[in-house]
């Protein structure tokens, strides 16, 4: 496909406010299949803590909110019925464990944001809580947590099931896990329980931590949670399910939503849908931050961008790239003629990559094989854009201004290449354009992204499920150890 070039004059400084943000995997290649053959790219470094301290560290020093470090538990072995492609285009397979890397990039840096994902199908809330606790106390407050439901038929499989439940139910399970995880994050531990009160050997008071009796459709969770509150109690919130049943469970409880749209005009319908959703649900519109996935290549010139540009394009490995649009549609594309629209077809994947890609593209005709191909080749599903510092920063302005969105997930082409050429060309022009801080705001990630505290806002469902747990353990009451707690708590805002 074409990439996004850009030549209209310089805007005045603008109003808007583009944000950034870093997609990863602790893989090789990520969206990008065979660019790990680039002899720039160091992305079979991901086994090698170094690699993940030095990206934070550029992503710091280029005030990203923070890096998002996508997972599979599974293999992409939709495309021709086996994994024998996607294991020799390196697609997402080898793939470790996300939420490991946080705390050697948190050690290193001081404002960095870290969301990870991790799924509601595979891992039993109770323990799960605990990680989510012991890291947003280990980053200080600056964890995110990416809620997926499971897309891959073969995570199923392996872990004892013979499909991964119908696409809706899928969402049905995440609420009930959802509540386990906000029942034991808000709700278990009152703010002051910790007293540690030498003079009576108390270092908790008991009274001030409740069980949380769970009893749910999917769930049974009677006791406390194991963790003390969090700076954030509950990591903040990110989901990236655009399908009808997605976007209600997101306009309920997500704070963060990632999308993926091919161009500003069906950017802009998603930006709308959402807000509306999110309005219908009761909340604010403006009470979510919306990151759409793009791509950039940039460089000192235009020339240099767009010279750069025909040079990744030669290692894009088009097999690598229908391996992985096959497994988010759920569609084996290798019986495809490659010049064969993608037609009226319907899966128990991704609903929104099918709904994508059924739509004309930019040229008003329909999307064939090839073009998915050539599209997913670098970067996966978003838009790249091509061009010097000042060209990407005119255009991310652009997109902000008409679409609505809030930023963008940037994924990389090569890495940390793709990451260093944003930081040294793209930020000071976004800066220059009055588009992009100067310096982080202190405080959790949280209060980074909303200004307005640490912690859930309240009428957030994770608030009142926490609020119903303490009412139901009668928090009203004298305290036990008069004047014990001084020196406690968690502290941060309210």
């Amino acid at each position: 496909m074409p990439e996004h070039a850009v030549h209209s004059p310089a805007p005045a400084r603008t109003a808007v406010r583009v944000r950034l943000n870093a997609f990863d995997m602790n893989c090789v290649g990520h969206q990008s299949p065979g660019l790990w053959r680039h002899p720039e790219d160091r992305s079979a470094s991901y086994k090698d803590l170094g690699y993940w301290t030095g990206l934070a560290q550029t992503l710091e020093k280029g005030l990203f909110d923070g890096i998002f470090i996508a997972d599979v538990l599974g293999t992409y072995d939709v495309y021709g019925g086996s994994n024998e492609a996607t294991l020799k285009a390196g697609t997402q397979v080898p793939v470790n464990d996300p939420l490991l890397l946080v705390s050697g990039m948190a050690a290193v840096t001081e404002h960095l944001g870290f969301g990870v994902t991790a799924g509601t199908a595979y891992e039993h809330p109770y323990s799960f809580a605990r990680r989510l606790s012991t890291l947003d106390h280990a980053t200080r407050g600056r964890l995110g947590w990416n809620i997926v439901t499971g897309y891959l038929p073969s995570a199923a499989r392996n872990f004892g099931n013979a499909d991964q439940l119908e696409h809706d139910e899928r969402y049905e399970h995440a609420e009930d896990y959802l509540q386990v995880v906000y029942k034991l994050l808000e709700g278990s531990w009152e703010d002051d329980a910790v007293v540690r009160d030498a003079e009576s050997a108390t270092f908790t008071d008991p009274s001030r931590v409740h069980e949380i009796d769970h009893r749910g459709e999917y769930f049974t969770v009677p006791g406390i949670h194991l963790c003390e509150p969090s700076p954030q109690r509950t990591p903040v919130l990110f989901q990236a399910g655009a399908s009808k049943r997605g976007t209600r469970f997101a306009a309920e409880n997500a704070e963060c939503v990632f999308v993926a749209s091919p161009s500003r005009t069906h950017l802009r319908e998603t930006v709308t849908r959402l807000r509306d959703a999110v309005e219908a649900a009761g909340r604010p519109r403006d009470s979510i931050r919306i990151y759409t996935l793009l791509t950039v290549v940039t460089g000192p010139t235009d020339e240099a961008a767009h010279a750069k540009h025909r040079e990744l394009q030669e290692y894009v490995d088009h097999e690598g790239a229908l391996t992985l649009i096959s497994g988010w549609m759920g569609l084996d594309l290798s019986g495809f003629d490659l010049d064969e629209p993608l037609g009226n077809v319907k899966s128990n994947a991704i609903h929104s990559a099918i709904e994508t890609f059924q739509k004309v593209n930019e040229d008003g005709r329909p999307w064939t094989v090839r073009d998915i191909a050539e599209f997913v080749g670098i970067g996966g599903f978003g838009p790249r854009i091509v061009g010097s510092g000042e060209s990407v920063a005119r255009e991310l302005v652009e997109w902000v201004e008409e679409t609505g969105v809030d930023g963008f997930n940037l994924a990389y082409a090569i890495t940390p290449g793709t990451f260093e050429d944003v930081v040294e060309y793209v930020v000071p022009e976004l800066q220059r354009l009055g588009a992009y801080p100067e310096e982080y705001e202190e405080g959790t990630l949280r209060h980074k992204l909303f200004g307005a505290g640490d912690r859930l806002p309240e009428g957030h469902p994770g608030r009142v499920a926490g609020e119903a747990v303490r009412a139901a353990a009668g928090e009203q009451r004298e305290p036990a150890h008069a004047g014990a707690g001084a020196a406690s708590g968690p502290g941060g805002r309210a």
